[in-house]
């Protein structure tokens, strides 16, 4: 911890400048420009809380969900980031409590939004119910069944865990023993329709109940039209992001319109809120490619961080942005076969300064008590420091895991320089012997994605 704030504390963001003065980019200021939008231009707090929790939130606007483990799960690593070493159960409290001020829903794919922020995505809910509630002969209009059955236990049952659900479906009193698959198809119908939302979850498993028992009832009750949300959502991705290109702000929230997405631009330009700008090296089809800059965006002097992202972190969840952004080519590898996996399986970017300059594939092995790298690679342009910078992040992951040692395998052209600063690590072997292809596409992150359901 101590590194990572000395070396934050030798910034001094008074010489940042204001980036709507600027009409042109270098490459480096675009990265900076980006970094201190998700607010990696600040120091680390000396504690960090609920204050602090909720400003990093707020700064990201969502917070994606994914159901991986083999560090920590994925949303609790964003805060680890920005903040530090945090107590996850003052997360668990703001995320999964009765009345908690966020909520789960389809933002960018799964993930956590202000509970207040429900009716923005009403325009997604209505266009995910025409697609799949409303055709005859749908999954939706033949089991209707199952969906008023699983509505009416939740309006007289409250919140719901799916072992709940599960059990009183296969009791057969009110016919077949239905199928769990056909019950959980119903839920995430409801849900998606904005019929059904999360009312927390027991460890990892989703508690299921009637919107009106979990969301605010203004902001279930607001109406906001297609055209607003699109330009407010579009507004929030370029204040998060800092400079983007129309493409990453429609992926920040995965909207598929384009049309619309460029007509919000185009509002948020004429009300002052955005600006374009040209960014070197930014191209599309030989051409410059068009950007926007927010006007609260700022381009630091420099960026002083070392952190550990996860792969869905806003600053590397969209790969093209990410390629752009730090020429860092990025695919998980959970569902490539183990001898054909490049970098491991869940290998996580590595930040020091204003670049990704490796990844780490990280395990925590509670049984033993180790934090194990399973393999550690680094990429060009890494500063000197970069082994003890990162060394500096893997104590302070093992720490906030509660994990007493760490162990670094032999596996990528990061592993030795790690080993010689960590000196208290053991060594274990892991990986395959000989380097291998980096993997293909990932695989789409469900079906909604696959069928461009998000717009």
């Amino acid at each position: 911890m101590r590194v990572r704030q000395e070396r934050c504390r030798g910034v001094s963001e008074a010489g940042t400048t204001v980036a709507r003065v600027k009409s042109t980019l270098s490459a480096s200021e675009a990265r900076r420009v980006a970094l201190a939008a998700q607010g990696f231009a600040r120091a680390r707090p000396d504690t960090a809380g609920t204050r602090q929790l909720n400003a990093a939130l707020a700064r990201m606007a969502t917070l994606q969900i994914d159901s991986v483990n083999v560090f920590a799960r994925s949303h609790y690593m964003p805060l680890f980031a920005r903040v530090g070493s945090y107590d996850p159960a003052a997360l668990d409290r703001l995320l999964f409590a009765r009345r908690a001020p966020y909520v789960e829903y389809w933002a960018h794919v799964a993930a956590f939004i202000p509970a207040s922020d429900w009716g923005l995505f009403r325009f997604r809910m209505d266009a995910l119910r025409d697609k799949y509630g409303s055709k005859p002969g749908g999954w939706f209009d033949t089991n209707r069944e199952i969906v008023d059955w699983v509505r009416a236990e939740l309006a007289d049952r409250g919140p719901l865990r799916p072992a709940q659900i599960e059990h009183d479906a296969k009791k057969g009193a009110r016919g077949p023993w239905w199928d769990w698959d056909v019950v959980k198809h119903a839920l995430e119908h409801l849900w998606l329709f904005g019929e059904v939302a999360i009312a927390g979850r027991r460890g990892f498993e989703r508690r299921y109940a009637l919107a009106e028992q979990v969301i605010p009832r203004a902001a279930l009750e607001v109406e906001v039209s297609r055209e607003d949300a699109v330009r407010e959502l579009v507004g929030r991705a370029a204040r998060a992001y800092g400079v983007a290109t129309a493409a990453d702000l429609a992926d920040y929230w995965r909207i598929a319109d384009r049309k619309a997405v460029l007509a919000a631009v185009g509002d948020l330009v004429d009300a002052g809120d955005l600006q374009p700008v040209t960014v070197q090296g930014w191209t599309t089809a030989g051409r410059p490619a068009p950007a926007w800059l927010h006007r609260e965006a700022t381009v630091p002097r420099r960026i002083d961080a070392a952190a550990i992202l996860t792969p869905f972190d806003p600053v590397v969840w969209f790969r093209d942005r990410a390629e752009r952004l730090f020429d860092f080519e990025y695919r998980i590898e959970i569902y490539t076969p183990a001898p054909k996996r490049r970098y491991g399986y869940y290998s996580l970017p590595v930040l020091i300064g204003d670049d990704i300059v490796g990844r780490v594939d990280l395990k925590a092995d509670r049984a033993a008590s180790t934090l194990r790298v399973q393999s550690a690679w680094w990429e060009h342009g890494r500063p000197v420091d970069a082994a003890p910078l990162l060394a500096g992040q893997l104590r302070l992951a093992a720490s906030w895991q509660g994990l007493e040692r760490i162990s670094v395998s032999r596996w990528g052209d990061a592993t030795d320089d790690l080993a010689r600063v960590l000196p208290e690590a053991s060594r274990h072997d892991a990986g395959p012997s000989a380097p291998v292809a980096l993997a293909q596409d990932e695989p789409a992150d469900d079906e909604l994605a696959d069928e461009g359901l998000a717009g």
